[in-house]
């Protein structure tokens, strides 16, 4: 049997999120769609109540979305990384060094500011465990 294409970290951020009950609780009282860009490719993002219920390519570019945070593919892969160097270690850090751009309204997400910094540091542990690995 062929594989198909191997899941990309932002892919996998349902499932590692969802499965994590005390970061769904964290959330509980969260909900937006928000789009995550990475590189060139736009994803919507669909949060209720700390879950995520759904991760898609955004289609057009006239889907809404509450705010938005946009990075290149290399700097999500920095961040990704199971210990991230220096300015790439934290959401804020790659804002302070002008590496990740926030728009649309930035209330929910600063008002959540430490779930989603959770939520998207998750995909961490894909990298950590696959260094373990012999």
């Amino acid at each position: 049997l062929l594989a198909g294409p191997a899941m990309t970290p932002i892919e996998k951020l349902p499932e590692l999120v969802n499965a994590n009950a005390a970061l769904v609780r964290r959330g509980r009282h969260f909900s937006a769609d928000l789009m995550i860009e990475v590189g060139e490719t736009q994803y919507l993002l669909r949060i209720a109540q700390g879950r995520i219920e759904s991760l898609r390519p955004l289609r057009i570019n006239l889907e809404p979305w509450s705010f938005a945070i946009r990075a290149a593919a290399e700097v999500w892969a920095r961040f990704w990384e199971p210990v991230p160097a220096p300015g790439y270690h934290d959401l804020i850090a790659l804002l302070r060094y002008g590496r990740v751009r926030f728009e649309g309204n930035l209330q929910p997400l600063m008002a959540n500011l430490t779930y989603l910094k959770l939520m998207l540091e998750s995909p961490r542990s894909l990298a950590a465990s696959r260094e373990a690995r012999p």
